[in-house]
């Protein structure tokens, strides 16, 4: 892992659409996971809840997910960039 990788941040930054974040680490099959399930849950709650809830409300499954994915993105982000932070200290001396 010589190159070095995105910066949480940006990866947050491209969070702000469904899947963007797993897209810029180049984990394309798990934002479309992401993506798909958002789409899934989405429509689900939709027919679960009750018509007099808000857009919101009544997408929350989908929301709910779209969550996890911010999160789920972030992390792998922040790993990815400790360990690169890591190979690129100088090794302990014994």
């Amino acid at each position: 892992m010589s190159d070095r990788p995105r910066h949480p941040t940006q990866i947050l930054l491209a969070a702000i659409f469904p899947g963007g974040g797993h897209l810029l680490q180049g984990r394309t099959q798990r934002g479309l996971v992401f993506l798909f399930f958002m789409i899934i849950l989405g429509w689900v709650s939709t027919k679960v809840t009750p018509e007099t809830f808000s857009f919101f409300g009544r997408h929350i499954g989908g929301v709910f997910i779209y969550g996890l994915s911010i999160i789920d993105a972030y992390k792998w982000s922040k790993v990815k960039w400790e360990m690169w932070k890591h190979e690129k200290s100088e090794p302990p001396q014994l």
